[in-house]
């Protein structure tokens, strides 16, 4: 019985070490739920700039995404569908960061895709590098608080995951 619990004990080390706990570090975050989001400009594919501190007092989602990813394809619907549409018009703003692609890419993605979010553009991936390593990938999400803070990380399209950042969306919205 004991070399029973031992084997067991065992495969669950080695099984840990090949998939590790999803945590901000092992998904390629270079910033934590709890901190203070980063400051930075970004230009929408409109012309208009805007930074992060002049969003302060919206609930703030970036979603950092690009042409070429199949999952940013798979999860952007949901996005427009069930996290945009309801909280468009409400103290809320979600943000398509485009990963290093040129304005004219990035216009015909997003209708292509469908979507009425804003998008803007991320020449050599200068604001995801402040959220992430720049090698780590897209299809992520960041969900920032009214006061600035990081409160939701998502990476991938994980529908658990998702609604969990839908139902953190909603009670932000809600207080």
């Amino acid at each position: 019985m004991r070399s029973v619990i031992s084997g067991i004990a065992f495969l669950l080390i080695i099984w840990g070490g090949v998939l590790p706990a999803q945590n901000e570090t092992n998904r390629g975050y270079i910033v934590h739920v709890g901190q203070q989001a980063p400051n930075f400009k970004m230009k929408l594919i409109d012309g208009q700039t805007i930074s992060l501190d002049q969003l302060r007092g919206k609930v703030v989602v970036l979603q950092f995404t690009a042409s070429w990813c199949s999952v940013c394809r798979k999860e952007m619907p949901h996005l427009e569908k069930e996290i945009w549409e309801p909280n468009k018009n409400k103290n809320f703003i979600l943000i398509g960061v485009d990963y290093n692609e040129p304005v004219n890419k990035v216009m015909a993605f997003k209708k292509e895709m469908k979507i009425t979010y804003p998008m803007a553009l991320d020449p050599g991936a200068e604001i995801f590098s402040k959220f992430a390593h720049k090698k780590a990938g897209v299809t992520r999400n960041v969900v920032i608080n009214r006061s600035g803070k990081i409160v939701f990380l998502t990476r991938l399209y994980n529908v658990k995951e998702f609604n969990a950042m839908k139902n953190k969306i909603t009670s932000l919205l809600n207080r």
